[in-house]
C-alpha cells in the first residue's frame, strides 16, 4: 500500500494514488495540474520515509471541479425576542492524486 502525508494551506491529508480529495479552495483552474512538495511521510509498502521537515518527494494532482459544500444555518438568541440566523457555506477544491515523483 503506498500513502502519503501532505500538506496544503495548513493542514494535512492523507493521500493515495488515483483517489480524490476535497481540499480547502485553491486557487487554480479545473483541469490544471497541481504539483505539491510540503510531503511530510512516505510510505510503500515495508518503506517509510519521514521529513525532516519534508520528504524528498513530490506529489502531483489535477484539479477536477471548485465547489461549496451545503449551508450550515446557526442561530443567535438574546433577550426580548432579538434574533439572529447567518448561514455559511464553505468553498473547497477536490483534487485527484496522480503521481508521486520522488526528487533529489
Amino acid at each position: 500500500m503506498e500513502y502519503a502525508v501532505l500538506q496544503i494551506n495548513e493542514k494535512q491529508y492523507i493521500v493515495e494514488k488515483d483517489k480524490e480529495y476535497k481540499v480547502d479552495k485553491l486557487h487554480s483552474m479545473e483541469g490544471e495540474i497541481l504539483t505539491f512538495d510540503s510531503v511530510l511521510l512516505y510510505v510503500n509498502g515495508e518503506t517509510v520515509e519521514i521529513g525532516k521537515p519534508f520528504a524528498n518527494l513530490s506529489i502531483n494532482a489535477t484539479v477536477v471541479k471548485h465547489a461549496r459544500s451545503p449551508k450550515v444555518v446557526g442561530m443567535v438568541y438574546k433577550a426580548k425576542g432579538h434574533r439572529r440566523s447567518y448561514g455559511h457555506r464553505q468553498d473547497y477544491t477536490v483534487l485527484k492524486v496522480t503521481d508521486f515523483t520522488h526528487t533529489t
